[in-house]
């Protein structure tokens, strides 16, 4: 199923079957406010082995869009003013987690790169109250998609819905360190 174009918030029906979709946890493409994303749940253990099968990802973490800064000042250590400087934004935040078992399927180690993109549409994705995994939308160590039709056939055959925003800038998030940027 494809949706395409801005969500309203108000009466959009498109907003309704995506806040639906979300919610029974399916995997879908998304634009963000740099490149494509494919995503779900992220407190879905089952789904996000899912989406490591479809983007032939080993163990490597994941990243997560926030659902608020509250829920991130509640799980990570980070202060208000630190992620205020950088979300919403085009940065990832690897962050400490307070509790190392924490999304622990999400990332093995002590820290989960944590993104709030800067667009209406993660304005929706948030309304959830979900945190909601971020990751270029390709088969992993293959090239990100700027657009719907660079993403493989293989992995459109495999989600639940696809939402087209036409062409993205083309540039991933700058990782952001302990307060140092890292260009990717």
């Amino acid at each position: 199923m494809i949706g395409s174009g801005p969500i309203d918030p108000g009466s959009n029906p498109g907003r309704a079957i995506f806040m639906m979709k979300i919610n029974v946890n399916q995997i879908f493409i998304y634009p963000t406010d740099t490149i494509y994303g494919i995503g779900c749940n992220a407190e879905d253990t089952e789904l996000v082995n899912k989406l490591r099968e479809i983007k032939n990802r080993d163990t490597k973490p994941f990243s997560v869009i926030a659902p608020s800064v509250k829920w991130i000042l509640d799980n990570f250590e980070a202060d208000e003013t630190y992620l205020r400087k950088y979300l919403p934004g085009k940065y990832t935040l690897l962050l400490k987690k307070k509790n190392s078992d924490f999304m622990k399927w999400v990332s093995n180690n002590d820290r989960i790169g944590i993104r709030i993109p800067d667009m209406d549409f993660t304005k929706e994705l948030q309304k959830t109250g979900k945190p909601v995994i971020t990751t270029s939308v390709n088969i992993s160590g293959k090239s990100f998609a700027r657009e719907i039709s660079e993403v493989s056939e293989k992995i459109l055959e495999r989600v639940d819905k696809i939402f087209d925003y036409g062409k993205l800038s083309g540039k991933p998030s700058t990782l952001i360190i302990d307060g140092l940027e890292i260009k990717r």
